[in-house]
């Protein structure tokens, strides 16, 4: 459409209810723009056009009659959803290719339009509105899912569990729905254990299809067995390779799949890195009443998936090799090769200096504030540890079910360190107290923390309170312990990149090139850092983003090279 062509476009879009939005109808235009990339076919009653845990090779269009969505239940079987005539099949796994949640069958003799999801996948990249028709519905979808509990995996575990938190993360995070069970509260826990053959010392078990049982599984056991990975190509030359999926990583893997390049991404652990913990991000630029940090980024996701980007979640980088083109990462599951890198780790937060540290981490202990860990500590009083952003948010966002949240920074007051907005809402808070000079000197508990002593540098007094949850956000410790020398870092372990990079730190990679590095390079042409990894980064989201999409720019040059 032109931008002086007055008519009025043939879906209303703005109008539209969210009924509407999640499962539109289509025009007969819109059909046809659809049937240009597919092939039209009968199907009969009952006829299974995707199979549950199995990967959707074609999305569809229905023309005549009618297709249902259906569930798996112990009890039986339920409809989920209807697809009637003009309506359309898909979710975001679609994008992805992970397997289905539902079975799709047909309800009566009925017509399709058949589409392989690659086709599809160009056809999003060149129509500018059935994409957006597409992808809200395929985001919206996802969304009901997770909230209906409409998934193939059940997860068995306790609050006192540091595995049982972990996976509900894992799995949260990378938006998979899924049924969580407490072996300490749920009175049907003992009859499902019984019927799988396992007790409560095997939990966390993880349930997957009704069918296998994992025993505390690893994070890359349980994408692995879930399909997270399906269909990802381990074994061709990349133009690029992220390490990362946080802000910064996937902004790269956005603009630079959008522009064409053909893109691989490493995940440790799940999409967003610290920033997906973030509560809410009130002055992140177009949110104007602010977005979850786990929202945020699972759009990012979706987005560079949408590109082409392809994702391996659970499957970090152990090494990068970097005295030859192409370089090579070696992975949990393959070695990768890429013609250019970017490397975009994160940091993680600073660990308490206390003896006993790890035995409260995640029964506890937490360096995320979710709404997993909300739900733990819910009418409890709470401590905050740092003076940062993500520290704000989470007292900000605990005050809001915590009976009382304690925010314990080392410093004289909140404002060098955090922005105006949030010190205001801490000062006016009447259920968060700021304790100015203060750290935590002890822990104490069983099988779960249940009191901690503070000390005041003001008055060298040591405080003990019940209590049993407490979220640590201080400092940065950068992750570039697998680079093992290959790229030049600073004294705190952050990677050196464009003019900070000295005589030295050049000579000692034998830089090869008659030019510099580009500003987000590192001693080694075409190996970039990005983000909170990076020596003298802001720290910040939109800084990090900012910097994913530049290096994406320097890549490009650094390939002509």
């Amino acid at each position: 459409m032109k931008a002086t062509d007055t008519t009025v476009p043939e879906y209303p879009l703005t109008a539209a209810t969210p009924e509407e939005r999640t499962f539109p109808t289509l025009t007969a235009g819109q059909i046809e723009r659809f049937a240009v990339h597919g092939r039209r076919r009968r199907v009969e009653g009952g006829e299974v056009l995707v199979a549950a845990g199995q990967s959707a090779r074609h999305f569809f269009v229905v023309t005549e009659g009618h297709l249902v969505a259906i569930r798996s239940l112990d009890a039986g079987e339920s409809p989920v959803a209807a697809f009637g005539p003009g309506a359309f099949t898909g979710e975001t796994g679609m994008l992805s290719g992970r397997p289905g949640l539902v079975r799709i069958e047909a309800g009566e003799p009925s017509e399709v339009i058949a589409i392989e999801r690659e086709r599809l996948l160009a056809f999003l990249q060149t129509d500018s509105e059935l994409s957006e028709i597409l992808m809200r519905a395929f985001l919206l979808r996802r969304v009901e899912l997770i909230a209906q509990g409409v998934g193939d995996v059940v997860l068995v575990g306790s609050d006192h569990s540091q595995d049982s938190l972990r996976l509900r993360e894992f799995l949260t995070r990378n938006g998979h729905p899924h049924h969580w069970l407490d072996v300490d509260r749920d009175p049907d826990v003992q009859g499902l254990l019984d019927r799988f053959g396992v007790g409560i010392a095997d939990v966390p078990i993880l349930i997957c299809r009704g069918e296998v049982v994992l025993r505390n599984p690893s994070n890359h056991e349980v994408a692995e067995r879930l399909g997270f990975n399906m269909g990802v190509d381990r074994t061709q030359v990349r133009d690029l390779v992220v390490v990362g999926a946080g802000p910064a990583g996937l902004a790269a893997a956005v603009y630079a799949a959008s522009e064409g390049l053909d893109v691989l991404v490493l995940e440790t652990s799940s999409p967003g890195g610290q920033a997906g913990s973030s509560s809410k991000i009130e002055n992140y630029l177009g949110f104007p009443t602010g977005i979850s940090g786990q929202e945020l980024t699972g759009r990012a996701y979706t987005q560079a998936q949408k590109f082409g980007a392809q994702i391996l979640v659970a499957e970090g980088a152990h090494r990068l090799a970097c005295e030859h083109k192409p370089f090579a990462l070696e992975t949990d599951g393959a070695r990768v090769a890429a013609r250019a890198v970017i490397l975009a780790t994160g940091a993680e937060y600073r660990k308490l200096p206390l003896a006993n540290l790890s035995r409260f981490e995640g029964v506890g202990v937490y360096y995320g504030a979710t709404s997993v860990e909300a739900h733990l500590c819910s009418g409890e009083d709470v401590v905050v540890i740092g003076g940062g952003n993500s520290a704000g948010q989470a007292a900000v966002f605990l005050a809001g079910s915590a009976r009382r949240v304690h925010l314990l920074v080392r410093s004289d007051g909140l404002s060098d360190s955090m922005s105006r907005y949030l010190v205001r809402r801490i000062e006016e808070s009447p259920h968060i107290d700021l304790h100015a000079r203060t750290e935590v000197v002890a822990l104490e508990g069983e099988d779960h923390l249940e009191c901690l002593t503070w000390r005041k540098e003001s008055a060298g007094d040591h405080e003990t309170h019940p209590v049993r949850h407490v979220f640590s956000m201080t400092g940065a410790v950068p992750n570039t312990r697998w680079l093992d020398g290959c790229v030049a870092l600073d004294a705190q372990g952050f990677v050196k990149t464009g003019s900070d990079l000295s005589p030295e730190d050049l000579a000692a990679k034998r830089w090869p090139l008659s030019r510099a590095p580009y500003l987000l390079e590192t001693n080694r042409p075409g190996v970039f850092a990005v983000g909170d990894v990076r020596s003298g980064s802001m720290k910040r989201v939109a800084a990090a983003v900012g910097e994913g999409s530049i290096a994406v720019a320097l890549v490009h040059q650094a390939l002509r090279e």
